[in-house]
């Protein structure tokens, strides 16, 4: 969806949006990216910080409120303020019971021309997360982690049967075509990579709508765990969709593709260095 100044009125446009979801026949709904405001961090402004919020607190009730009423599992992505002075970008999971199953805080901050999040946001210090639902177990990332296989697989080897991606990502105004389509293309493809790597369905939703000097490109997809697309948004529209999921896929296509099977972590440490020098 396209967001606002007014943080109610995205609040209030989410809210109707997940019950036109939910009469579509949704159980599990994700929205995109720091949806209560607009896209903040194209700025280094201080005056921002007053967008922040405790979770669990009044946003994450009036969800949990709205999940036990329809039955479905609410994915919010949030900005949190934890303590004086220490924020995060953070998602909140409300299950279809209205319970709070708990948060993910984003672990890789990028810093971009127009993405200033580390003058906003701590890295995560949860680790990753899985959450289990009604519905699936879930796992919940936010947009940049959605570049680092690394992500993707730890949260794939921790039980979750989806992969969510939160999203706030779009074209600058002022780039060329050729330039804005590579960039696309890039981002779509890495994640349909992590469904293919883990045998686990991947669900983007991204944000749309033009912000300062930055075009939202919207196109969330839903990539099943081969790659598959299943559904993708347009570029510039608002939309409601909901995808039947079968989650016994993912046993399939691991018997026929056996990458976890074939894993030799014997040979893996290196990962956990910054760079091989030697």
């Amino acid at each position: 969806m396209t967001c606002e100044k007014d943080k109610q009125s995205n609040i209030n446009k989410a809210v109707e949006n997940i019950r036109k979801t939910a009469q579509k026949g949704a159980q599990i709904i994700c929205l995109q990216e720091l949806f209560a405001s607009l896209y903040f961090c194209d700025v280094e402004d201080y005056e921002n910080f007053k967008l922040a919020e405790a979770i669990p607190g009044t946003t994450t009730d009036l969800f949990g409120n709205l999940a036990k009423e329809l039955n479905v599992v609410i994915i919010a992505s949030l900005f949190e303020k934890r303590a004086e002075g220490l924020y995060h970008n953070t998602v909140a999971v409300l299950d279809a019971d209205g319970s709070y199953l708990g948060k993910y805080r984003k672990n890789h901050i990028p810093d971009d021309p127009a993405y200033y999040e580390k003058f906003y946001f701590t890295p995560g210090d949860l680790g990753y997360k899985v959450f289990k639902t009604k519905y699936a177990t879930i796992g919940t990332l936010i947009c940049w982690d959605q570049w680092y296989p690394e992500a993707a697989r730890i949260t794939a080897l921790m039980g979750a049967e989806i992969l969510f991606y939160p999203t706030a990502i779009g074209w600058a105004s002022s780039q060329a075509k050729e330039v804005n389509e590579e960039q696309y293309n890039a981002w779509q493809t890495i994640q349909r990579g992590h469904a293919i790597a883990n045998g686990v369905h991947v669900v983007s939703v991204n944000r749309t709508g033009k912000e300062g000097e930055m075009i939202f490109w919207g196109a969330s997809f839903i990539s099943n765990p081969f790659g598959t697309l299943l559904y993708q948004a347009s570029h510039s529209e608002e939309e409601i969709h909901v995808q039947e999921i079968d989650l016994t896929k993912s046993n399939e296509y691991r018997i026929h593709w056996p990458f976890l099977r074939d894993r030799r972590i014997e040979t893996y440490s290196p990962i956990t260095r910054r760079f091989i020098d030697e």
